[in-house]
């Protein structure tokens, strides 16, 4: 029972501080308590694994260059989530930009048209610059529910925000987004 590394037994608020004064130890455990969450929310959104692992790392990177700018360190899992958030968006968009037809596996779906194509990307890309324009804490429940799929507890308990808000912040989300995407119905 002694093998047990005191670190892991350490807040987040604690261990936040400790890495806020240089302890690289106190980071590392922070990244192995919050990393495989990071890891699956990243992979639900962009769909690759190898993908979710590149943008995970990228974020405890932008995490620890700006550990000061936490005003609250109890809040360290949101705050990653949220930088992940960011870095699984900003691939996502590189992605759409960089399409490289030399990686196509499969030829075309015959039925699919390359109109039909253009508009989904327009689409698409109408889609991330409205979820970008959504107050933060509704861009994250919406992205929580609609590509991680989490329910509104889990939400509530990953945000640590009581389940009616998660509701409201979700349904507020909704309204907003098919406002905006109304003319692509």
């Amino acid at each position: 029972m002694g093998d047990v590394d005191p670190l892991q037994r350490g807040s987040d608020a604690t261990l936040v501080a400790r890495a806020s004064d240089g302890d690289v130890l106190a980071f590392e455990a922070l990244t192995r308590r919050h990393g495989p969450l990071m890891r699956v929310y990243a992979e639900q959104v962009l769909g690759s694994t190898i993908e979710s692992d590149d943008v995970v790392q990228e974020a405890f990177l932008t995490g620890w260059r700006k550990l000061p700018d936490l005003e609250d360190p109890a809040r360290f899992r949101a705050w990653m989530l949220q930088i992940t958030t960011r870095k699984a968006l900003d691939r996502l968009r590189r992605r759409r930009h960089h399409d490289d037809l030399g990686d196509v596996e499969a030829p075309a779906d015959a039925t699919g048209s390359p109109e039909r194509i253009v508009e989904h990307r327009l689409q698409f890309d109408a889609l991330l610059t409205a979820l970008d324009r959504l107050p933060l804490d509704q861009r994250r429940c919406w992205l929580l529910r609609e590509t991680a799929g989490y329910s509104y507890q889990q939400i509530a308990d990953e945000l640590e925000l009581p389940t009616s808000t998660v509701r409201g912040l979700l349904a507020r989300a909704r309204r907003f987004l098919a406002a905006e995407m109304e003319g692509w119905r």
